[in-house]
């Protein structure tokens, strides 16, 4: 291999993915994070058929598939549930369709995975400066450590530092107009799979989690981007779940602890490619940040953890050849997903009360097969 000293900077689940795949190849792995500890916030996370299999090849699949709660459809009613169609997945076949589980618990398996395959993982440190010479990176970090690395990987989220240091501001994530709020409840027996409930230019959903636990979402327009007090998350939830009827209206009862109430501005990151410059690289929501309508985040950055493994893997290639390669792979499959979860986004908030039983009646003609399309490119190997 011509890379066998990495550095990646971000603990997330892409940077714990590319940090399992490439230590398992033989590689030194070094990961900074610039969170204190491992501990991660979020409510549930699901996993399709793609991204099982990229779990598959870092040896976690058993572990995913015994914690989590697999489910192979998708259900869409009106607000006062009343349903609309219902969608069987085009995805799986070797894995499950979907297995969905909490984000922490996601999160420690991966964190477990790297660190058995020899990962050395830092907290509370980032990456101050950096010196690409061509054939290494001089890497200085935030407590002034010193260490030089064949290749420099980016799974640094939304805000990534690498990427501005690459490309500029002119990256930076935009802000779509809209938020989701989520909540992990108690799973009543009838919810086994993804239910979507389509509201005024809002929408909401369950997916369930485990034998006792889903989460709730809720899509709402945002404008300006609100800061939203703490300590009101759960009343301003409870506010905008207003005139949701059915199982919808019967969770907003019991919603009253703030704390428990996660909510996420959603923004878009659109990086051209390449994502790298030298031998410095961003990946994940760093490079291609999308909303989250196809759960397909995860996914993306998982699958850009285990093809840069095997790209770089191939033996008697240049660094830059096996970027390239890489890009080759990733680019038409991330801009599917990214733009497919933008068309959904847009098209659900445009949905008014006044034009919902319109909007009804094309969703049953046409959704299945709009959903079977997709989901069929993304069951495809990448």
């Amino acid at each position: 291999m011509q890379v066998t000293r990495v550095l990646i900077s971000g603990a997330g689940i892409g940077g714990l993915g590319a940090a399992t795949a490439l230590a398992r190849r033989g590689v030194q792995v070094d990961v900074v994070e610039q969170r204190p500890n491992s501990d991660v916030l979020g409510v549930g996370i699901n996993q399709p058929a793609n991204s099982l299999r990229a779990l598959r090849s870092l040896g976690v699949l058993d572990e995913v598939l015994a914690t989590g709660f697999p489910f192979d459809r998708t259900s869409f009613y009106d607000w006062q549930g009343a349903r609309i169609v219902e969608c069987p997945s085009a995805l799986g076949g070797d894995v499950p369709a979907n297995v969905a589980l909490s984000r922490r618990a996601l999160h420690r398996i991966l964190t477990a995975a790297a660190e058995r395959a020899g990962a050395k993982i830092t907290y509370g440190a980032t990456v101050e400066d950096l010196v690409d010479s061509g054939e290494r990176v001089d890497v200085t970090f935030s407590d002034r450590r010193t260490e030089t690395y064949d290749l420099v990987v980016g799974f640094e989220g939304l805000h990534s530092r690498l990427r501005r240091r690459l490309f500029g501001t002119g990256y930076d994530p935009v802000f779509t107009g809209y938020a989701v709020w989520r909540l992990t409840m108690p799973r009543p027996a009838d919810v086994t799979h993804t239910m979507l409930f389509q509201g005024d230019g809002t929408k909401a959903g369950v997916i369930p989690l485990s034998a006792d636990s889903m989460y709730l979402l809720h899509v709402t327009p945002e404008p300006g981007n609100p800061q939203i007090p703490e300590d009101r998350k759960a009343g301003l939830l409870v506010e905008r779940l207003a005139g949701y009827g059915g199982l919808v209206g019967e969770l907003r009862e019991s919603i009253t602890a703030s704390d428990a109430v996660v909510y996420s501005p959603l923004s878009e990151v659109v990086l051209p490619a390449p994502w790298f410059m030298g031998r410095v690289i961003v990946l994940g929501d760093a490079a291609h940040a999308c909303a989250p309508h196809l759960t397909q985040g995860a996914g993306m950055a998982l699958e850009d953890a285990v093809v840069l493994a095997e790209e770089l893997a191939a033996p008697d290639r240049a660094v830059d050849a096996t970027l390239q390669a890489f890009m080759e792979r990733r680019r038409e499959r991330v801009g599917l997903v990214q733009d497919v979860s933008h068309q959904i986004l847009v098209g659900e908030m445009a949905i008014t009360a006044e034009t919902l039983p319109h909007a009804v009646a094309h969703l049953r003609d046409v959704l299945p097969d709009q959903m079977r399309q997709t989901e069929s490119i993304l069951n495809q190997p990448f």
